[in-house]
C-alpha cells in the first residue's frame, strides 16, 4: 500500500500514547530560563534526527528560525508569554505546499554559518528583520526525507508593546500563505503530541502532529511532519 497523492497527514492513523512524560516546567519558558537552558545544555536525546525514509545521496544543507515570540511583559508572579511564530507554505510550491513550517531554507553560497541562513530566510519569507531576533542557541541538525540537513536556529524575538517593539510582519506572497503563532506552553505539552502512522510501499512512515486551532479559526493548523519533529525535540531539550 503506498501513500494515496497527495497525501493527507491528517488522515493518518492516529498511534496511541507509549510514554507519561510530564510537562515541561513554566519557569522553563522564560526568556531568562532559555538563555540559561542554551548557554549551559543538559544531557538529552532527541527524538527524531534523521526520516526514516531519507534517500538523498548528497543532503543539502539548511536551516529554519524558531522565533520565540515575546508578547507580553512580566508582571508580578506571571513570567512573560512566549509565542512560536511559523507560517503556512502557499499551496502552489512544488515542495511542502500548504503545509505548516518555521521561516528557513537551504544554505546559499554567501552564509557564513545556520545562523546567517536562519536569518535571512525569517527576513525573506516574514520581513523579520535579523537586529530583532536574540539568537541564543541551536538544536541538533534534522535530516529531512527530502535530502535537506537542517539546523534549527532558536531565538528570541522582542515584540513587547512596552518596549514600543511592535512586530509588523510581511508574508512574501510567492511562499508565505499566511503567518500565525502558538503560544509555546501549547507547543511543550507533550498531551498535545500526537504520534500518527501510515505506510508508503512497505515502509511505515511515522510523524508527530500537533494541531492547533486558532482564536476565531474554523479548521485547525495542522502542525506535522519535519516541523513537528523539530518541536519535539525543543520539548525533550527544555524537559531534561
Amino acid at each position: 500500500m503506498a501513500l494515496p497523492l497527495p497525501f493527507d497527514p491528517r488522515t493518518a492513523a492516529l498511534l496511541p500514547p507509549v510514554d507519561d512524560l510530564p510537562l515541561v516546567d513554566p519557569a522553563r519558558l522564560t526568556p531568562e530560563a532559555l538563555r540559561a537552558r542554551f548557554a549551559n545544555p543538559p544531557e538529552w536525546q532527541a527524538d527524531t534526527e534523521v526520516e526514516r525514509f531519507w534517500r538523498a545521496a548528497q543532503p543539502v544543507p539548511a536551516a529554519v528560525l524558531i522565533p520565540l515570540v515575546i508578547r507580553q511583559v512580566a508582571t508580578a508572579g506571571e513570567p512573560a508569554v512566549l509565542s512560536v511564530l511559523l507560517t503556512q507554505r502557499t499551496a502552489h510550491l512544488k515542495a511542502h505546499a500548504g503545509q505548516v513550517s518555521f521561516p528557513g531554507g537551504r544554505k546559499d553560497e554567501g552564509d557564513v554559518d545556520a545562523k546567517a541562513t536562519a536569518l535571512r530566510e525569517a527576513q525573506e519569507e516574514v520581513g523579520l528583520p535579523p537586529e530583532r531576533v536574540e539568537v541564543i542557541g541551536e538544536l541538533p541538525p534534522y535530516i529531512t526525507g527530502t535530502g535537506f540537513v537542517v539546523t534549527p536556529v532558536v531565538g528570541l524575538v522582542h515584540a513587547r508593546p512596552d518596549e514600543g517593539v511592535a512586530l509588523e510582519l510581511t508574508p512574501e506572497p510567492c511562499e508565505v500563505a499566511e503567518i500565525f503563532e502558538v503560544p509555546l506552553a501549547f507547543l511543550m505539552n507533550p498531551a498535545n503530541h500526537q504520534q500518527r502512522a501510515a505506510l508508503s510501499g512497505e515502509m511505515e512512515m511515522r510523524y508527530f502532529s500537533m494541531p492547533w486551532r486558532a482564536p476565531g479559526r474554523d479548521e485547525d493548523f495542522f502542525i506535522w511532519g519535519a516541523t513537528a519533529a523539530m518541536l519535539r525535540n525543543l520539548y525533550r531539550f527544555l524537559a531534561a
